[in-house]
């Protein structure tokens, strides 16, 4: 009789438990669809038309919860399909494309750090291959024009995610090899080294930044520096060329 009596007693504790679990299931489920309606009353208009009350819009989220579902699991996976297609055109080269399938994936997904960074790359790619013609929506050179799309690609990337190391260095390369300010590229490839510690090539960027903007013996630091860093020949003999190039055209204080 006891075991009996243990058994009901079991089964009555689970039901509860499922119970209390359902309950509050629903309870999340209800309160969601009264924040949403909540959040939909608040940005509709006051006048013009008949007045929207947060119950029915309650309940045509009940009624249409389903649609609404598959319409953000439909958005999620188009943005994805964008995202794809865009890497895959950058990996053939085709970087015009590319950007206009990375503009497609940012219209769904604007926060994501890394789709400013691919629109960067290959804005960059495009600027370096592009002849100086007229862009024509307005008098800027299509050069200057993809230029100015990468560094603020760059920036965007690097302003969803401080800790994003690849802008800071895409945008380390564009300051110091293609618009002529070292100054600025320094401070974002400090911070690139932070995050990537020893990636000799960003270390070949930083010091050439260094010399460029006029800092010298910072630079002749790093070039000393990446030997012990690699076992590549041909960089470490860079390194010691550049070095030595450094310390007979200037003088070190």
């Amino acid at each position: 009789m006891n075991i009996k009596k243990d058994t009901v007693i079991g089964l009555l504790v689970i039901m509860v438990i499922a119970a209390l679990i359902i309950g509050f299931m629903l309870y999340r489920k209800y309160s969601a669809r009264s924040e949403l309606a909540a959040r939909i009353a608040e940005l509709s208009p006051r006048g013009g038309g008949p007045p929207i009350t947060i119950d029915g819009l309650r309940e045509a989220i009940a009624l249409y919860e389903a649609q609404i579902e598959q319409h953000v699991k439909n958005a999620a996976q188009t943005a994805v399909y964008w995202k794809i297609l865009a890497t895959r055109l950058q990996d053939r080269g085709l970087h015009t494309e590319a950007l206009n399938a990375l503009a497609k994936a940012i219209e769904y997904t604007p926060q994501e750090p890394l789709l400013h960074y691919l629109r960067g790359l290959s804005a960059a790619v495009i600027a370096k291959n592009t002849y100086d013609t007229i862009v024509a929506k307005g008098d800027m050179l299509q050069r200057e024009y993809y230029f100015s799309l990468a560094e603020h690609a760059y920036l965007q990337a690097i302003e969803l995610d401080e800790s994003y190391g690849k802008p800071r260095y895409g945008l380390g390369v564009l300051y110091v090899f293609e618009l002529d300010r070292p100054e600025e590229a320094i401070p974002h490839l400090e911070r690139y080294l932070e995050i990537s510690k020893n990636n000799v090539d960003a270390m070949f960027v930083l010091a050439r930044a260094y010399y460029t903007a006029g800092q010298d013996h910072q630079a002749v630091e790093l070039y000393e520096h990446i030997p012990n860093l690699t076992k590549d020949p041909q960089k470490r003999l860079d390194a010691e060329q550049n070095k030595r190039t450094i310390l007979s055209n200037r003088v070190i204080p």
